[in-house]
């Protein structure tokens, strides 16, 4: 059914590629519009000291320790395991990592993994965060963010998200992230399901200091302001909405 329409939008280039690869239709139809985010509030201008306090004690994060964050439902494909096995190859303690997302009625998995948190000899260092209504803030109080997913994500607006707030991300090499992550440059992509690689890109990115922190910061927020804004994504669908126009009219006109 999604791919009858007269334009077919498809939000990223793996998704176009997906539905080249599954599903016969004119690729003159075929139009890819990214996602975007809203830079007016995924800002770190715009996100006061007092909300992050506020994170702070609500999610008890000690002083001097660095910030991992999972931002995403508590559902397994989103790798929460595959994190907790990367942070057995971490032989640090000068962190926590925040699992930030809504179990949505999955106790058993969230069981499971307070199971391998147990196991794992973690639980001085993870977080379960639960659902949080201000993830600018959140964004803000991470030093990486890890977008770990086992099946490739379609876009992944976390992705771009901590990356408008300035912060580098760690993510699986597949999906939407290799379109939205500067390798090196704005974030780390890793062999996906690898629990050694991440844990290597998690510790890369831990140890980054503060001017090629600062650096990143920059580049990743220019390289957002630039191609995934929510201007950017409301104005190229509504070009291919007068595509469509354009042509109604057109037929309505006739010969």
């Amino acid at each position: 059914v999604m791919v009858k329409g007269e334009r077919v939008i498809a939000n990223s280039e793996f998704t176009a590629n997906h539905i080249r690869h599954t599903y016969p239709m004119d690729e003159a139809r075929l139009r890819v519009v990214r996602r975007g985010v809203d830079i007016s509030i995924f800002s770190a201008v715009a996100v006061p000291q007092a909300r992050l306090v506020q994170l702070a004690g609500q999610w008890r994060l000690p002083d001097g320790k660095s910030v991992v964050m999972l931002p995403g439902r508590l559902t397994a494909w989103k790798g929460h395991t595959v994190l907790l096995d990367a942070l057995t190859y971490l032989s640090r303690d000068d962190y926590v990592v925040v699992f930030v997302g809504d179990e949505q009625g999955r106790e058993e998995y969230r069981r499971q993994l307070e199971r391998q948190v147990e196991k794992n000899g973690l639980g001085h260092i993870v977080r379960f965060a639960g659902p949080c209504r201000d993830m600018p803030a959140a964004y803000m109080s991470a030093d990486v963010v890890v977008n770990a997913s086992t099946k490739p994500e379609a876009f992944g607006r976390v992705i771009v998200e901590a990356q408008a707030m300035g912060r580098p991300v760690v993510a699986f090499d597949h999906g939407g992230a290799r379109e939205t992550i500067l390798e090196g440059e704005t974030g780390l992509l890793v062999e996906p399901g690898d629990a050694r690689a991440l844990a290597r890109a998690i510790d890369a990115a831990l140890n980054l200091d503060a001017e090629r922190r600062e650096a990143m910061a920059q580049v990743a927020i220019n390289h957002i302001r630039a191609n995934f804004t929510l201007e950017r994504m409301c104005a190229e669908t509504l070009v291919v909405y007068e595509e469509v126009l354009a042509g109604a009219r057109a037929s309505a006109a006739g010969p």
